[in-house]
């Protein structure tokens, strides 16, 4: 069950009539406030119309792909998480899918518990960023309000699954987190390949450390500390 005041408002977007109907009563039926579209344009008319906490989104639609739907909603939408719903299920596809901004990736056919359970996964990391709108480690600075994250007088441009990462390493500065940590908080798994973790957490180094002293560290058997250089601190 979420825990906002409110019903959490979710839109599911999925062309197959029988499913849509299945999650939509099972989402109901769990406290939230949910709307359905069958189509890329339905979804569009219905975020232009009200406020949604979160997306659950097919990747393939009758009028087009939700991946690149996705990218559409951020922008529209101010961010809002989405959860790809596919039958895909490689890992290059689940990159692609957390690459474009997607806050997590469940395959078809899956259990409704285990559906309800993510988005409640979801909601509260949202809730959780909400609560630390501003984070700054030395130079690198955060802002949850804006999406802003800055490095010195440089601002770094992060997809939103980087963005989530970097958050939760910036909240936990000078702890060591492990893979499997990292992988349960930025995309709500319990288990599962860690290397989504290593590839995402190399790009982040690119684009955070490349020109600064590092801030991202790795500790050999454990995981990754962010922490100021020993220099500086």
């Amino acid at each position: 069950m979420p825990s906002q005041r409110r019903a959490a408002r979710i839109l599911v977007v999925e062309d197959e009539a029988s499913l849509l109907a299945v999650t939509t009563r099972s989402l109901e039926y769990a406290g939230f406030s949910v709307t359905g579209a069958a189509t890329i344009a339905a979804a569009r008319a219905a975020i232009a119309d009200a406020t949604f906490d979160l997306v659950l989104l097919d990747v393939m639609l009758p009028d087009g792909s939700g991946l690149e739907f996705a990218t559409e909603v951020h922008v529209s939408a101010g961010g809002i998480p989405i959860i790809f719903v596919t039958a895909r299920d490689s890992i290059d596809d689940r990159l692609a899918g957390f690459a474009l901004g997607g806050d997590d990736y469940v395959t078809k056919p899956f259990s409704v518990a285990e559906l309800i359970a993510r988005v409640g996964a979801v909601l509260r990391r949202t809730e959780d960023q909400q609560d630390q709108p501003e984070l700054r480690v030395g130079d690198l600075a955060l802002s949850v309000t804006t999406h802003e994250v800055r490095r010195g007088e440089r601002e770094v441009d992060l997809s939103p699954t980087e963005f989530r990462l970097l958050h939760l390493l910036m909240r936990h500065q000078n702890q060591v987190l492990t893979k499997e940590q990292i992988l349960a908080q930025v995309w709500g798994y319990d288990v599962g390949d860690t290397g989504i973790v290593e590839k995402f957490v190399s790009q982040l180094r690119r684009k955070i450390d490349e020109a600064d002293q590092p801030l991202i560290h790795t500790v050999r058997g454990f995981g990754y500390v962010l922490r100021l250089p020993k220099a500086a601190g």
